[in-house]
């Protein structure tokens, strides 16, 4: 008999070589129905493996994310197969599942055509009809070149493999493929599909190579699951970042400036300034430290702290500078551990808690560019906190306590924290500090009422990390925040404080990013907010429109009256119908409009029409600069 530890901690005996499925039949009908995968000590596998040894297991359903992926991996073979079934000649690449879907990348001698896409998405649905069962077996690694050896994408991976690997692979029915699973039991087991665009794609991503044909796809248990999906799709659409900052006139890309490289407009500038001051005095409330730094270093720096050595191919190259190789710093941290060694520490002195602002520059390839999401110049909300060993309990709590209330200032309430542990294999710093770093973590994240997931193994060489995903207006999850140990740049830049017993010893160090960038950060609050600022973050708080030329004067006064308490305002003097004016204020998300006409001058009063809540009617000035210095004040 085995022991299966279940994921709501009981434990159940079972006879050796039981399969995953069986243990979910053991438990409910109802769970065998939906089961579609189960994760074994931490590892994904088929409802078909067998268990011989005491285990954890979880079985994963499609709320479960090993459940998606297994439910859209075997989706990806099934549209693989389609392909196959209808063009005989293709050869084939890859077919991952990814976020909120698949796809598979195709060598075909002619480009797939909107028709084909709908004849593939037909073949997929008789596919699933069919319900075939899907067997898993492994081959010597000669048997498996032979069975590939009319796919050459596929012989080229196996012959990747060490020698001594298990290589496995899927059938369902005429379709076999190689593959590392998991997969679902049968074909039948998918319901709902949809193919969602085609793309090229080079050869495992590198431009040398061939370009191959890819598909995207989702699939979902339900119809109207996917029906949602395809709703939130097009919600997204209109959300897009990209089209509203061009819209609102927020910001720009120009090739002739470099690709990646973001144009601020005076718009989203202002936005940029709201969110900066607020993320300054935030810091400075919270005993932080600002500093600033250059945005350049000499090689040696970058071969001190591992960069050249780790990280050269997402960096700039070189700019020789008096026979020197100096290079655009891909990471603020060598700089502030400068500033740290610049003089002697003693323990009295810490923690140090050092934030900037600084603007990094990574080398991304052109395909990954994507919007303000993906780009090759931004700004970091950095900081740095150099501490004892003792300290660092507290010093999670307070950044992890720190982070919730900034992410929430900007109206994210909803979130998900993941605690990511020590590689299995290369890793720098000893168990000891693992330990003691993983544990505060996660008695951090416990200290604060939260829960969290562990992303066994899943931390940096250089030490374990908090991340913290946010979910946006249409449930999209975004990461943001990064809490980060490092154990490697204090050992490569030895740095030292003296304790309190005399001796050198190193302190820890936490690297820390709340916002990630503040130009990835900003897209995700233009589609978040589509676009309609709250009051303390539009670039525009009040535009005031004056009826007719005589109002304009007036219209100055209430101008002025409003920028006194650093009111973002603008004035539409420009000869044109009132209603014409409104609609441009409304369709350019400006919060509030105050339009004048004789009775408010004669009365010093202001029309007030709020974006949200429509016309408000006639309102004393000060009783209208009360109320919007009010909600810039408290971010309503």
């Amino acid at each position: 008999m085995i022991k299966i530890k279940l994921k709501d901690g009981s434990v159940k005996s079972y006879e050796s070589g039981i399969t995953i499925f069986d243990i979910a039949k053991d438990i409910s009908e109802g769970l065998a129905r939906v089961a579609l995968a189960g994760e074994v000590n931490g590892e994904l596998k088929d409802l078909r493996k067998q268990l011989y040894e005491d285990c954890e297991l979880s079985i994963l359903t499609f709320d479960d994310e090993g459940g998606k992926h297994a439910y859209w991996h075997t989706t990806s073979h099934i549209m693989a197969q389609a392909v196959k079934r209808l063009f005989p000649g293709v050869k084939l690449a890859i077919g991952p599942a990814i976020d909120n879907g698949f796809y598979y990348d195709f060598d075909l001698d002619k480009s797939f055509t909107p028709e084909d896409m709908a004849a593939i998405e037909q073949e997929m649905k008789k596919i699933i009809k069919e319900d075939t069962p899907i067997e898993r077996f492994t081959l010597s690694r000669e048997k498996a070149l032979e069975l590939m050896k009319d796919e050459p994408y596929k012989v080229e991976l196996i012959k990747e493999l060490p020698e001594d690997a298990e290589i496995s692979f899927y059938r369902q029915g005429d379709f076999t493929d190689l593959c590392a699973g998991p997969h679902l039991m049968s074909t039948g087991k998918v319901k709902a599909v949809k193919l969602m665009q085609l793309a090229g794609a080079y050869w495992r991503g590198d431009e040398k190579n061939k370009m191959l044909q890819r598909i995207y796809g989702t699939a979902f248990p339900k119809a109207s699951q996917l029906e949602e999906y395809l709703k939130m799709l097009e919600e997204a659409e209109k959300r897009d970042h990209r089209r509203l900052g061009k819209e609102l006139e927020l910001f720009s890309f120009d090739e002739e400036v470099g690709p990646g490289l973001v144009l601020w407009h005076p718009k989203g500038a202002r936005v940029r300034l709201h969110i900066e001051d607020f993320w300054r005095r935030e810091h400075l409330k919270n005993g932080y430290d600002l500093v600033y730094t250059p945005h350049i270093g000499r090689g040696q720096l970058w071969e001190t702290s591992g960069h050249l050595g780790f990280y050269k191919e997402s960096m700039y190259s070189a700019m020789d500078v008096d026979g020197q190789d100096f290079y655009a710093k891909p990471m603020n941290c060598p700089f502030h551990i400068a500033i740290y060694k610049s003089k002697m520490h003693s323990y009295r002195d810490l923690p140090y808690r050092w934030a900037e602002l600084g603007t990094v520059y990574r080398y991304e390839k052109s395909g990954a560019l994507h919007g303000l999401l993906r780009v090759r110049g931004f700004t970091q909300d950095d900081a740095h906190i150099f501490c004892a060993p003792e300290q660092m309990p507290d010093e999670i709590r307070r950044v992890l306590r720190f982070s919730l209330s900034i992410l929430n200032a900007f109206g994210f309430k909803d979130f998900k924290i993941y605690v990511s542990t020590k590689p299995k294999d290369k890793y720098v710093g000893d168990e000891s500090m693992w330990e003691a770093a993983t544990k505060a973590l996660k008695e951090a994240v416990a200290a604060e009422g939260l829960e969290c997931d562990v992303d066994e193994g899943g931390g940096a060489f250089y030490g374990p990390k908090i991340d913290i995903k946010i979910k946006d207006a249409l449930n999209r999850e975004w990461q943001c925040t990064t809490i980060q140990f490092d154990f490697n740049e204090p050992e490569r830049f030895d740095i030292t404080y003296i304790a309190s017993d005399g001796s050198r010893k190193r302190p820890y160090m936490i690297h820390r990013a709340l916002l990630g960038s503040i130009e990835r950060f900003f897209g995700i609050l233009i589609e978040h907010y589509a676009g309609a600022f709250p009051v303390w973050l539009a670039p525009v708080q009040a535009k005031i429109i004056p009826i007719m030329e005589k109002h304009h004067e007036y219209a100055q006064k209430v101008a002025d009256k409003l920028r006194e308490y650093d009111v973002d305002v603008e004035i539409d003097d420009r000869n044109e119908k009132i209603g014409y004016k409104i609609r441009e204020a409304q369709l350019e998300k400006v919060p509030y409009m105050l339009v004048i006409g004789d009775k408010e001058v004669e009365q010093g009063t202001v029309a007030v029409r709020s974006r949200k809540d429509g016309d408000l009617g006639a309102m004393d000035l000060d009783k209208f600069v009360e109320k919007i210095v009010e909600e810039i004040r408290t971010r309503a």
